[in-house]
């Protein structure tokens, strides 16, 4: 369990919540997570669940149904959720594709979309990665041209978090292909939409309860009205919401480091090699007094960048850094974790060994650690 006796971002309220989001997980979720990971989805019966128990979308505003509190019950969740080695998607859909509705979303796109998000009725997507661009998203190529009173879409998408499962999806799409990342807009696509298909479950090293599918668009008509904000302005508002999405997957490094770091104690507090208990080996008590001092320091910044988030403060470069330094050390913690458990870690019933496979893509989505460090060296 997180210790949170220390933590500063978090008032009365927060840690109530905490609570209730434990006993909801330990209920709904910690005996159904290795089906989730078996069959490559989580039941849609969760999603409802979680919506009933008011655990997603908590930022939304009162008035479209939501709750209307700020990023701290976000990442109280965000937390729990890593913390027991789940990827449900539900962080997808709270703190990225809801706040995309809520700031740049019309009148008739938030009462269509919003309550349902929150009961869990509708779950989202967001379509940006293309077999052919990745972090450098000036590089998609599905395009959304104008017909009419209609966008016809033709593209495919990859590497789609909820992409089976979702209802909706916002597509990342060239209104203005001639114009680069100036003719960037999203699009809300349906499902059963016609033109628009799901493609494979995708075969992952991990976070396997997390559907990642393909989606393709072939002539695929959508009402004009289906724009998310301005025609062309999609880009500036990928950009404007990258520093919470970088915040929410540090974030969830932080509590997945946590969890390896505590499984690795009490492994070698158990298993005895010569004689003894592992800890009692000199190498074993500095490789965690290591770790220990490198998560206290992680999550006092990370602290720091959840209050600043909260005041509005966080800027695109520290939103990068912090998802490079947490998820970085979230590889460097489950992989020496894994390490302390010897054989036993690399045998899939024990907990590290999907912690450590589950960390891997952390340094990847959300943008690659290389550009990560290319963001934040434009800012010196």
């Amino acid at each position: 369990m997180l210790d949170i006796s220390r933590r500063t971002a978090f008032n009365e309220d927060h840690n109530a919540f905490r609570d209730q989001v434990r006993k909801f997980f330990d209920k709904h979720l910690v005996p159904n997570l290795d089906r989730w990971e078996e069959d490559g989805l989580v039941d849609r019966q969760f999603w409802l669940a979680a919506g009933e128990a008011g655990l997603l979308c908590p930022t939304i505003p009162e008035e479209f149904g939501g709750l209307g509190l700020d990023f701290g019950y976000n990442a109280v969740i965000d937390e729990e959720l890593a913390y027991l080695g789940s990827s449900a998607g539900i962080t997808l859909q709270s703190d990225i594709v809801a706040d995309y509705i809520v700031n740049y979303g019309s009148d008739e796109q938030k009462a269509k979309y919003l309550p349902k998000m929150i009961s869990g009725e509708c779950i989202t997507a967001i379509a940006m990665t293309e077999p052919g661009a990745g972090s450098d998203l000036q590089g998609v190529r599905t395009t959304a041209r104008r017909d009419g009173n209609h966008y016809v879409i033709n593209g495919s998408k990859t590497y789609i978090t909820n992409g089976q499962n979702c209802d909706m999806v916002i597509v990342v799409a060239k209104t203005n292909p001639e114009a680069g990342s100036k003719g960037t807009s999203l699009i809300i696509v349906d499902t059963g939409t016609p033109g628009f298909s799901k493609g494979r479950n995708l075969d992952k090293i991990g976070q396997n309860s997390a559907d990642t599918s393909e989606l393709f668009f072939e002539d695929c008509r959508v009402p004009i009205t289906n724009c998310l904000g301005a025609e062309n302005q999609g880009f500036i508002y990928l950009m404007s919401q990258l520093p919470q999405e970088r915040l929410s997957i540090a974030v969830g490094a932080m509590g997945g480091a946590q969890r390896a770091f505590d499984e690795a104690v009490n492994f070698v507090r158990d298993r005895k090699a010569f004689g003894k208990p592992i800890l009692d080996f000199q190498n074993t008590r500095f490789v965690l007094a290591d770790l220990k001092s490198k998560l206290q320091v992680g999550w006092a910044h990370l602290d720091v960048c959840l209050k600043k988030h909260m005041a509005g403060e966080l800027d695109a470069y520290e939103g990068a850094a912090a998802k490079l330094w947490h998820t970085e050390l979230q590889w460097e913690i489950c992989d020496k974790a894994l390490q302390l458990h010897g054989g036993a870690g690399y045998m899939n019933e024990y907990p590290i060994a999907r912690l450590w496979r589950d960390a891997r893509v952390q340094r990847i989505y959300g943008g690659t650690s290389e550009i990560m460090k290319e963001l934040i060296g434009r800012s010196i």
